[in-house]
């Protein structure tokens, strides 16, 4: 069942909304302001919120923002009818969709399906990817815990390497700071810092053949840290 929040401070549009989805074997929770939503969000997990952009306390843009960095729960914005500015901003901020008021709400329930549809493709890719992945002609299974090469050798990895690559492969094309790199691969018992991030990188550049001085996967990114500068695929 899809659980449903729409948040809106007109009573007639939560209502209305609240039937026609319940019609759908939906969930339904109905919020009135952004501060009924944050209290209703700490306690339940939605599957998609429907934010109005306009409430009484909170700017929707705002609200839309604080979900993407506390759930990520998709969100559809509701938005004024002809307000191009306003959806713009909002799916620079995260909404998944949008919708001009007024619209049509079976309109609104292929959305929320849509948006489910694209969720479980989500999952789906995320759950290959913590199998394992390819990169440059490697593939990396973090089952078995082993890197084979394009040559088809099986490359041994330290306990060290294999934490290091793991953070890697989940985050390519991103800067991480050696402290986020720290972060990511500390294990219980095992003392990680700069240096020990610095030398494990540099091991792990020797077994993939990467050069630090021309670097094809590890690069450095001076006063920064390094990032994984490669496309990913499960």
């Amino acid at each position: 069942m899809i659980r449903c929040l729409v948040v809106d401070d007109d009573s007639e549009i939560r209502s209305s909304v609240r039937d026609f989805l319940q019609r759908f074997g939906m969930s339904v929770q109905t919020a009135a302001d952004g501060a009924e939503m944050r209290r209703q969000m700490q306690g339940t997990s939605f599957d998609v919120v429907i934010l109005d952009l306009m409430l009484p306390d909170e700017n929707g843009l705002e609200l839309c923002k604080w979900v993407q960095d506390t759930s990520g729960t998709p969100v559809i914005m509701l938005t004024a009818h002809g307000d191009p500015i306003s959806r713009v901003i909002g799916l620079e901020v995260g909404a998944d969709d949008y919708l001009g008021k007024p619209f049509e709400p079976r309109e609104l329930v292929a959305r929320i399906h849509a948006i489910r549809r694209r969720v479980a493709r989500g999952e789906e890719a995320r759950d290959a990817l913590q199998r394992g992945a390819g990169f440059r002609g490697w593939r990396f299974d973090r089952t078995l815990r082993q890197l084979v090469s394009p040559e088809q050798v099986v490359v041994a990895l330290s306990n060290a390497e294999y934490r290091l690559l793991c953070a890697f492969v989940d985050r390519p094309g991103r800067v991480l700071s050696r402290d986020q790199l720290i972060d990511l691969t500390r294990a219980a018992g095992v003392d990680v810092n700069d240096r020990s991030i610095d030398l494990t990188v540099s091991r792990l550049r020797q077994k993939l053949g990467d050069s630090p001085k021309e670097p094809g996967l590890i690069r450095t990114v001076r006063g920064e840290g390094y990032v994984f500068d490669v496309e990913v695929e499960p």
